[in-house]
C-alpha cells in the first residue's frame, strides 16, 4: 500500500504536534479534565479558530476546509498522542457527517458552519449505550432493536403533534461529551411496532424535560454523560427515512478516524516507554539494554507499526475501517499494558502519567469494541463465514481435507 502523503497533510500534522506540545505539559490534561467542559475551553477555539480543525472535513460551502476523512485522521492522530479532552470526536466524527448525510438544506446551513467555527458542539445519542452496535460496527443496526424496536425501552419518538414537532421519551447512557454539548442528535425509534424505524432527532441543549448527568469514567478524558428524555421537543433531522443506513456509513468512517488515534494513543506511549528504558538503571546498566526487554519493545513496535498501516489504509477506504480498529484497539491495549510494566514501580502510580494511556485504549474499547465483536461483525459483512461454509463436509468424511487442501499449509 502506497502510505505517502501530500505535502498540505503532513502539515496539518506538523503544525498540529506542534501546537499540542506548547499547550500541554504533566497539569495539561488535569486541569482540563476538571472544567465543567470536560476540555480546555481556550485551547478548543484555538484549534477551531487557528487551524479550522472540527471544519477539515466538511465541505467549503458550510465553511470547512473541504478535506477527507484522510486528513481528519491524521488530526485525530496527533490528538490521540497528546490524550487532548477535546469535543472533536463526537462534533466533527459522529455528529457532522450525519447532519450532512441527512439534515435538510435548512439544518445544514443552520449547523454546520457553527461546527465548523467550533462555536457548536454536538453529541450523538444512542439508547442502551448501544453506540457501536448503532453504529453497525459489532452488529447489525438495520432492526433497530438498540433503539426500541418498537417495544418498551429505549427512546420513543411521539408526534408530531400540531405544531409539527415530536416529543421524545427514554434514557440514553454513556453518551460522549453529553453534558456539555450544545446539540444532541438523539436516535429514537418512530413510527409504532407496524412501521418501526430508527431516526435522528435534533435536541437543543437547553429543551424542556431534557436532564443531562456527567458520569464517573474510566478515561477522564473520554466525558460520558446520562441523558434523560421526558416528554422533551425534537425536530427531526431530515426526511421521514429510516436512518440506519446512515449511521452505519458514518460509523465506518468514524472507525478509520478512531483506529488513526488510536494508534497515536500507542505510538506516544511506546516513545515514552522507550525513552524510560534507555535512561532508567538496574545493576549497573540501562534497562533498555536486556535483552528480554529488547524483544518486548520490538514486538510492540511492529504491533504499532502493523495497527498504523490498517488505519491509513482505512482512512483511504472506510470499508475497511472496522477491522483497521480492532487491530488498532488491540494494539493500544497491549502496548499501553506494557508500558506501565516497562516503566516499573513508578508506572503504577497515580502521579504517572502511564496510566492515562493505559485507561484511554481500555475506555475506547468499551465505548467501540470489543475487539473480537468488530472482527467478528467485519468476517460476517465480508461473507467469509459463507464461504467456509463451502468446505464444510459431512461427518463420515470431516476428517479428510477438502480437494486441493493439505495439512499444515499456511494461510
Amino acid at each position: 500500500m502506497d502510505a505517502a502523503f501530500t505535502a498540505e497533510q503532513h502539515e496539518i500534522r506538523r503544525t498540529l504536534r506542534e501546537l499540542l506540545a506548547r499547550s500541554g505539559g504533566p497539569d495539561a490534561i488535569p486541569a482540563a479534565v476538571r472544567t465543567a467542559e470536560g476540555y480546555d475551553p481556550a485551547l478548543w477555539r484555538r484549534l477551531a479558530g487557528g487551524l479550522g480543525l472540527p471544519g477539515l472535513a466538511l465541505a467549503e460551502e458550510y465553511g470547512g476546509a473541504g478535506c477527507t476523512v484522510t486528513e481528519l485522521a491524521l488530526a485525530c492522530e496527533e490528538t490521540g498522542r497528546a490524550l487532548l479532552p477535546t469535543p472533536l470526536l463526537a462534533t466533527a466524527v459522529l455528529a457532522a457527517p450525519l447532519i450532512a448525510a441527512l439534515g435538510t438544506p435548512d439544518q445544514r446551513a443552520a449547523l454546520l458552519p457553527r461546527i465548523a467555527a467550533g462555536t457548536l458542539t454536538a453529541a450523538l445519542a444512542v439508547p442502551g449505550g448501544s453506540l457501536a452496535t448503532a453504529l453497525g460496527l459489532t452488529g447489525d443496526n438495520a432492526d433497530g432493536a438498540w433503539a426500541g424496536g418498537g417495544r418498551a425501552g429505549g427512546i420513543q419518538a411521539r408526534g408530531p403533534g400540531q405544531d409539527g414537532g415530536r416529543r421524545l421519551y427514554g434514557e440514553a447512557d454513556r453518551v460522549l461529551d453529553g453534558h456539555s454539548a450544545h446539540l444532541l442528535l438523539v436516535a429514537a425509534h418512530a413510527g409504532g411496532y407496524p412501521r418501526s424505524r430508527t431516526q435522528l432527532f435534533l435536541v437543543d441543549a437547553g429543551a424542556a424535560g431534557l436532564a443531562r448527568t456527567r458520569l464517573t469514567a474510566l478515561d477522564e478524558t473520554r466525558p460520558l454523560a446520562r441523558v434523560e428524555l421526558r416528554d422533551t421537543p425534537a425536530e427531526l433531522l431530515g426526511a421521514d427515512a429510516d436512518a440506519t443506513a446512515a449511521l452505519a456509513a458514518a460509523g465506518r468512517a468514524a472507525a478509520a478516524i478512531l483506529a488513526a488515534e488510536a494508534v497515536g494513543t500507542a505510538a506516544s506511549a511506546l516513545e515514552r516507554t522507550v525513552e524510560y528504558v534507555k535512561a532508567r538503571e538496574q545493576f549497573g546498566r540501562a534497562v533498555g539494554s536486556f535483552q528480554a526487554v529488547k524483544h518486548r519493545l520490538a514486538d510492540l513496535y511492529v504491533r504499532v507499526e502493523a495497527a498504523r498501516s490498517a488505519a491509513y489504509h482505512a482512512a483511504r477506504d472506510p470499508e475497511a475501517g472496522p477491522l483497521a480498529l480492532a487491530q488498532a484497539l488491540e494494539a493500544a491495549g497491549i502496548t499501553t499494558g506494557e508500558a506501565v510494566q516497562l516503566h516499573g514501580g513508578i508506572g503504577f502510580t497515580w502521579e504517572h502519567e502511564a496510566h492515562r494511556y493505559l485507561k484511554r485504549a481500555a475506555g475506547d474499547e468499551l465505548l467501540f469494541g470489543p475487539v473480537h465483536r468488530l472482527r467478528d461483525h467485519a468476517a460476517r459483512r465480508a461473507g467469509l463465514f459463507g464461504a467456509a461454509a463451502a468446505f464444510r463436509q459431512p461427518a463420515a468424511t470431516a476428517s479428510r481435507p477438502p480437494a486441493g487442501i493439505a495439512y499444515g499449509a499456511g494461510v
